[in-house]
């Protein structure tokens, strides 16, 4: 694996493999079996995968969930070299925002309904530093999970807008065993926390009403930020301590 950490260095790498597809993984560091299963989708579809870890500034509301994200970068070299990935790019955050942040991507309408309301600003940052990303690898194919489907929907509306040459695959959610989608933050979870988690998929999919399963949750201790259905999925949010977990089921057709 060619592990590269400026501008040079990465287009370099890029021009050793040009001719070659790519598959892209844009991801904040912290990996897990869900982001190594974007990897394996992308060696096997792609002859050359190009992984980066940046944690963005511009996606974080609170300067302490920006300091205390998770960053375990040696553990993440080690499993992408055990996946095939080909070129790990790991910036600064100096080299991607030259401008100081002075210039934003935005989006109008879906960018301020859920995960937006409730985190003004994140999808700003988010799309922003995926079109810089998406600049400078230039992918043939980009990999997003669909337990942020909020996040995968707005970047392919980015691409299409854009005129972006770019497929974007969506890639099923992976779940631990006991049905809690898997994510980064998870590890914050204190372990009483933990084992209480699993109730928010295990109701989030029942066949109860979005008011029944609000109301179960609340009773067990979450904070419930929103349950909905929207875009053919029930999507909901809520925290627990600190935490905040996200996760979404495709409807059943009626």
């Amino acid at each position: 694996m060619n592990t590269v950490s400026n501008i040079g260095e990465l287009r370099a790498a890029l021009t050793k493999r040009q001719g070659k597809s790519i598959g892209f993984i844009p991801t904040m560091g912290h990996l897990h079996a869900g982001h190594l299963s974007l990897c394996e989708r992308s060696t096997n579809e792609n002859e050359v995968t190009v992984v980066s870890i940046f944690v963005n500034p511009t996606q974080f509301n609170q300067t302490s969930d920006f300091e205390f994200y998770p960053r375990t970068l040696d553990d993440d070299i080690h499993l992408l070299e055990k996946h095939n990935v080909d070129v790990l790019f790991i910036p600064e955050t100096s080299s991607l925002y030259p401008d100081d942040y002075q210039i934003q991507l935005s989006e109008t309408i879906i960018s301020k309904e859920l995960e937006g309301e409730f985190r003004p600003g994140h999808f700003n940052g988010m799309l922003t530093i995926v079109l810089k990303l998406f600049n400078l690898v230039k992918p043939h194919r980009a990999y997003f999970g669909e337990k942020d489907y909020q996040q995968l929907l707005l970047v392919k509306k980015m691409v299409d807008a854009l005129f972006l040459p770019i497929d974007i695959r969506a890639c099923t959610t992976k779940r631990a065993l006991d049905g809690l989608a898997l994510s980064s933050r998870n590890s914050r979870l204190k372990p009483d926390e933990r084992i209480k988690a699993a109730l928010f998929p295990e109701l989030l999919q029942s066949e109860l009403s979005l008011a029944d399963i609000k109301a179960q949750l609340l009773a067990h201790g979450f904070n419930v930020d929103y349950i909905v259905e929207q875009w053919g999925r029930r999507l909901g949010a809520v925290s627990l301590g600190h935490v905040r977990l996200i996760d979404n089921f495709p409807l059943l057709p009626t």
